[in-house]
């Protein structure tokens, strides 16, 4: 099972750190990533982060704002978000799969989501 957590609102320009905790399951052995979904719109890939930490891939609007990183031996995997804009609101889910792709379809494992919400 995968726990989201660490959203809320924030004002634009602002920062927040998600958290996606595990248990019953050992992270390490997963691609891990990060998808959110705003209103009214499709799923989309935010970032993803290989079994290592060793490399990572993001989504073009994400670039040199969103830093994705995990620590294996605390089963948890971080989604820093820095430069927030209006645009970055949406539900945040965290992912687990065994390939490394940007298809949400690909990953097994899902969190339950957490809402960021970012005012202008």
């Amino acid at each position: 099972q995968l726990q989201a957590s660490g959203g809320g609102l924030v004002q634009a320009g602002g920062s927040l750190r998600l958290s996606c905790a595990a248990s019953g399951r050992t992270l390490s052995s997963y691609i891990m990533a990060w998808f959110r979904q705003a209103p009214g719109k499709e799923r989309e890939f935010v970032t993803y982060i290989s079994r290592s930490g060793g490399f990572t891939e993001y989504e073009d609007s994400v670039k040199g704002r969103f830093t994705i990183s995990r620590d294996n031996a605390k089963n948890t995997v971080y989604l820093q978000m820095n430069s927030l804009k209006p645009e970055d609101t949406a539900v945040y889910y965290c992912a687990a799969g065994r390939l490394v792709t940007t298809t949400s379809a690909s990953y097994d494992h899902w969190g339950q989501g957490t809402q960021v919400t970012v005012s202008s």
